[in-house]
This record gives C-alpha cells, structure tokens and sequence, in this order.
C-alpha cells in the first residue's frame, strides 16, 4: 500500500491573496523553500497530492481554465526543482455541503479511485485551516497544521498532529 502526501495549496504551498484568489501564475507566489520541500517530500511518499478548495469558479470570478494555467505552471516548476505532485484535485463548489469542499471527503475519495494502492492510514494531510485538519482525520491520516496564516494551535488537539511553521519546516522534520 501507498503512502501519501496531501497537500492544501493556499497558505502552505504559495502565498495567500488576503480576501481573494489567486488569478494568474503572476499572483502565484512560492513560499520561501516550498519548492525544496517538495523535491525532498517527494523522496518520502509514493504520491503527492495537492487538495485545493477554488471557491472563486463557483463565484464566476475565474474560470476552470484560468485555475488549470494556473496549476500547470505550478506542477512545471515542481519538476523543474526535481519534485513530483502526482494530481491536483480541486472543490470549484460554493455550497460547503459539496462533497469536494473541504471538510468533506470527496477530494480524498477521487484520489483513492484514481490511485487504489493509496493507504490513507500511511498517509499525511497538510494544510493551513482546520477545514483540512478535518479533512485528514476524516480519512484516518496524520495531520500536520502549518501556522503560516493562522495562529499556532495549542496542542494536544483532537484535529492535529503535528504542527510547523513551514512547509520546509515539515520536510526537514520528515528527512
């Protein structure tokens, strides 16, 4: 069975757009060593997975293919710097009861179906809200917070695991 990376994509991968989306790959901005995460991340699991709520399609403020321009850039300089993400599965929903809309689960199952060797009890969910918290621990996966939007979680908590403040931060815990 595969071992799995999930990832959020806003606020753990690339930079927020406060109070908005990003719209273009000019607005898609790394975080400092997230592109040297992925590489060494990619040394670590069987498949990388980003898992990404893009609520501004339902809204009509971007289309399917401004958003697929958009991840086809990022999916090129991940394997520019020698990484890998196996699939980037989005929620263009903005009704929250949509399966795909994290919380919700559907997101995960697509991947399960698409890849059937995925074993989510191996696997890890980082993201940047507690939606994606929730999202992991629905799956039965670890889950890893990342304190780059949000304040710190104080731990124990039921939803995290483990927390960083960085994506690179997780990667040179996990190397």
């Amino acid at each position: 069975m595969a071992k799995a990376l999930f990832l959020d994509r806003d606020g753990v991968i690339n930079e927020e757009k406060n109070g908005s989306y990003i719209f273009s790959t000019d607005e898609f901005i790394f975080y400092k060593d997230a592109l040297k995460a992925i590489v060494k991340l990619s040394e670590c699991f069987d498949y990388i997975f980003v898992v990404t709520n893009q609520r501004g399609i339902g809204r009509g403020l971007m289309t399917t293919e401004n958003l697929s321009e958009i991840h086809d850039f990022f999916i090129d300089e991940v394997k520019k710097a020698g990484g890998k993400i196996n699939k980037i599965y989005f929620a263009p929903a903005m009704d929250n009861s949509d399966p795909l809309r994290k919380p919700n689960i559907g997101m995960g199952l697509a991947a399960k179906a698409d890849f059937p060797d995925i074993d989510f009890s191996k696997s890890v969910m980082v993201g940047n809200n507690l939606s994606d918290m929730q999202f992991g621990k629905s799956l039965k996966m670890k889950t890893v917070f990342l304190h780059t939007t949000k304040d710190k979680i104080m731990l124990p908590h039921d939803l995290v695991d483990e927390q960083f403040g960085s994506l690179w931060a997780f990667a040179e815990h996990n190397i």
